[in-house]
């Protein structure tokens, strides 16, 4: 079991992945399968997004952002853009990462 500690600095390692993919990449990255299981540590516990079948690649200086027709990963941690069939954003990962810490 690992302490409160470890896990937050997991938690915290996997946000600075999700914010470099959105954020710093040339172009955002949107993971669109945000959870647990698509996060990695090595041996000193430093977390690493993994997983990017689903990824979209999204122009941040393009306003139009594509609607996905299908769904990937486990309803748990789906955004509510998913399920209202709205364009999918980099809020539909933060909204994934919140639910897979509550879990």
């Amino acid at each position: 079991m690992l302490s409160w500690e470890y896990r937050y600095n997991v938690a915290l390692g996997t946000t600075r992945g999700i914010m470099y993919l959105h954020e710093e990449c040339r172009d955002c990255i949107i993971h669109c399968d945000i959870k647990p299981e698509n996060t990695l540590l090595d041996e000193i516990f430093n977390a690493k997004v993994s997983d990017f079948e689903l990824a979209k690649l999204i122009n941040p200086k393009d306003n139009r952002y594509q609607i996905l027709t299908s769904v990937g990963g486990p309803r748990s941690y789906l955004a509510p853009e998913w399920l209202a069939n709205l364009p999918i954003t980099s809020k539909s990962d933060v909204i994934a990462m919140g639910w897979s810490c509550l879990r």
